[in-house]
């Protein structure tokens, strides 16, 4: 086997790439080590155009096995990998969204890039997932515009940063930042944060490039080294006739629909549907025509020989040259905002129906989202049993659907896709910093964002909707939190100037360069998340998005809190009620009983929905009308330390010569005895007859033995007793000696 291997250092850490000829078909591949995880990345091109599509057709697959974590993993019956997981869904989409603005997007080859996990520890394998998919695509003879490095950054509380932080110590940060980049400007960012300030989140971005300027420099010695020579990938030539016609037809029709005011792509749709069929109708012939291709009844695509995916692209091209020119050149946005004004905003807290636990609507302009809250038992929570994550409960989910009708379209409607996947988990992310934790609300929350209308940021407009669900449910967050998306159009001249936008809709969405969701509370951020179609954008640049971002979300935030200024204080009725109790960890077997027996007879008496029990012997109590209050009753009452002093109801259970057994509660060590000389304040001979088995009868405890056994009294806890039973002092009862044990002596006694 061929090997060559290259090795840095990087956050205390080797990296290291070894290039083999283990996938000698593809056109680059390299194993990429950090620590002791390990990656295999593939880059394959292929050598057939499609010129029957006009969008760049790459595909980014990230897979998991099994093996790399030592285990044998799938199900019972299906031990091999399945599909994707949720994490696996999300490091693709890290590796697409940070190679794909490098590309030419006039290609029209099949690209597929293929990153395949050969051993996982404690490194997070995101970012060295980007990194071998540049070394790979960077040393192939596929063309490509990167390098680009990546490297997480994380924020610990004592205000240091960390380089690639570990699992354990993610857990611990405040601020973690995933950033992508090349040449000291960024491409690709998750942000997850703890209402961090944005000057932590503009230094943590420094900090980024600093790193990523020496992994650069290590992977472009790598490339002088081994890379191969480019493939030719000619940009297409677009014929002078297709340009003359739209300079002369369509220029100004376009611009008049581009800044027309209407906060939607309708006019430019009207155009490009004009210029389609301007494309493709036969011209007819008249009397007077010349003998030409066009007077015999050819469509200017066949006169001059047009692909039908390059005129489509063509004109595409003219709408990024035509708003990118508005916003430099003339201060206009498509919809004439200024460049700071959000769009108008709606916010309702509930009302949409009493069986939900909690709702939210929420409007930007016109891009509208529901969400609904659903509140559960700890036994509700997901269970992630992941590469990453083993037996994990996850107690917080966010789930975000995009019908095909929201964007005007028709479409597949039903299962998930991972755009819906990163949506959901872009607001997830933003919302889990303000979720209380277990100790102060105890109940598994599961969000669903269903967007109705789409025009610009509906994941932002999803954490808005949510935020008001949550509020109107009554979860006591931390802080109401809001999202904004901030736009970015840079001179197509090459000048270096720009206009940052807020709230970006439409045209701005699908043609401006820079999509930068920022989500948090008044306090500070908790999430965001950068696409670009750019190389990649100067930090100066992302701290002015940044404080637009605030500016927009204060504004926002105004208007959530004058709907609902604080969390209901009562949950929905219709919510499951929850009861949190706690036992020592010694009494968990007792409460559990063998076989679940016990705590299984608790919840058919109770009606309980839930009794979930953690090793720590918290327990969780889940049900409705009063029934978790009755359960937690029968478990305090199993569960008890009896006290000498203390009075029962108790149950005559059995009748010996001695005395008489009494059950005071439902443990099994909740039954003691009750002397013959207990029973009266004088002798009694026998018990026969003065007690009854199943009679109830009112005892105090008397005296806890050294072995744990309890002695009873009735006459100590019901002097009247005797009375009542008709019983009287006799010459009879003075004169005979009872025989049997004494008070806390042997015999037949519970253990």
């Amino acid at each position: 086997m061929k090997s060559k291997k290259f090795e840095t250092t990087i956050g205390g850490k080797v990296l290291s790439a070894e290039f083999t000829d283990l996938a000698e078909q593809a056109n680059g591949s390299v194993i990429v080590r950090y620590g002791n995880t390990a990656l295999l990345a593939t880059a394959v091109m292929s050598h057939r155009t499609r010129d029957d599509i006009d969008y760049f057709p790459l595909s980014v697959e990230y897979e998991e096995r099994f093996y790399a974590a030592g285990t044998i993993g799938g199900s019972r019956f299906v031990r091999r990998e399945g599909r994707p997981s949720e994490q696996a869904i999300l490091t693709g989409r890290v590796v697409d969204r940070t190679i794909r603005p490098l590309f030419s997007h006039h290609m029209r080859n099949e690209m597929q890039v293929i990153i395949t996990m050969l051993a996982l520890d404690e490194e997070d394998p995101a970012s060295i997932a980007v990194n071998a998919a540049s070394l790979a695509l960077a040393t192939s003879d596929i063309p490509w515009g990167g390098p680009v490095a990546a490297v997480r950054i994380g924020k610990n509380a004592t205000g240091d940063f960390i380089v690639n932080p570990t699992y354990a110590q993610r857990a611990e940060t405040v601020l973690d930042i995933l950033a992508c980049g090349k040449d000291g400007t960024i491409n690709m960012i998750e942000v997850a944060a703890k209402q961090a300030s944005e000057d932590d989140v503009a230094a943590g971005f420094v900090r980024a490039t600093a790193e990523h300027d020496k992994i650069l420099e290590w992977q472009k010695k790598i490339i002088a080294e081994v890379g191969k020579v480019k493939r030719e990938a000619p940009k297409p030539e677009v014929p002078a006739a297709l340009t003359e016609l739209f300079e002369t037809e369509f220029k100004q029709k376009l611009s008049d629909a581009v800044f027309c005011g209407v906060p939607s792509k309708d006019a430019i749709h009207e155009v490009q549907h004009e210029w389609m069929k301007r494309l493709t109708t036969p011209n007819v012939p008249s009397e007077k025509s010349s003998d030409s291709l066009a007077s015999h009844g050819q469509t200017f695509l066949q006169e001059y020989s047009v692909p039908l995916a390059i005129a489509k692209r063509f004109l595409e091209d003219k709408v990024d040259e035509e708003i990118h020119h508005g916003a430099v050149e003339r201060d206009m946005r498509a919809d004439n905002r200024s460049f700071t004004e959000v769009r108008p905003l709606f916010a309702k807290a509930g009302g949409v129906s009493d069986i939900l636990h909690g709702s939210g609507i929420f409007y930007r302009g016109g891009t509208h989202v529901f969400s609904a809250l659903t509140l559960g038992g700890p036994g509700d929570s997901q269970v992630i049993d992941s590469m990453e994550e083993h037996d994990v409960k996850k107690r917080f989910m966010h789930h975000y659907n995009f019908p095909p009708y929201s964007a005007g379209e028709t479409g597949r409607v039903g299962g998930i896709n991972r755009r819906a996947t990163g949506h959901g988990a872009l607001a997830e992310k933003a919302l889990e910093a303000v979720i209380p934790s277990v100790a102060e609300f105890p109940y598994t929350i599961r969000l669903v964002s269903e967007c109705l209308a789409s025009n610009g940021s509906t994941s932002m407009g999803s954490v808005c909707a949510s935020t008001l669900a949550l509020m109107d449910g009554g979860v006591p967050l931390k802080a109401p939190v809001a999202g904004i998306a901030m736009g970015l159009m840079l001179s197509m001249n090459g000048d270096g100037r720009y206009k940052v936008l807020t709230d970006i809709q439409g045209p701005e969405d699908e043609f401006g360069d820079m999509d930068f969701k920022v989500a948090g509370t008044r306090t500070g951020v908790t999430a965001i998340q950068m696409d670009i179609k750019l190389d990649g954008v100067p930090v100066p640049i992302l701290v002015e998005a940044l404080a637009g971002a605030k500016a927009a979300r204060m504004h926002i935030l105004d208007v959530i809190e004058k709907e609902i200024a604080a969390p209901r204080a009562h949950i929905n009725p219709r919510a499951p009620e929850i009861i949190t109790m706690h036992v020592r960890p010694d009494q968990i077997g007792l409460v559990i009983g063998g076989g679940g027996k016990t705590i299984n007879g608790i919840k058919d008496v109770t009606a309980v929905s839930d009794i979930t029990i953690e090793d720590d012997g918290s327990i969780f109590i889940t049900g409705k009308n009063g029934s978790a209050e009755k359960a937690k009753g029968m478990i305090e009452a199993l569960v008890k330390e009896y006290k000498p002093g203390e009075v029962y109801e108790g149950e005559v259970t059995r009748l010996m010569d001695f005395g008489a057994f009494v059950r005071i509660g439902p443990g099994k060590d909740a039954e003691g005895l009750v002397h013959v000389s207990e029973i009266a304040p004088f002798r009694i001979e026998k018990i026969a007859g003065v007690v009854t088995v199943g009679e109830k009868v009112r005892v105090m405890i008397k005296e806890i033995d050294e072995k744990g056994r309890i002695n009873l009294s009735i006459k100590g806890a019901d002097p009247e007793f005797a009375a009542r039973k008709g019983l009287a002092p006799s010459t009879q009862n003075n004169a005979t000696r009872t025989t049997g044990p004494t008070l806390g002596g042997g015999g037949d006694r519970p253990r």
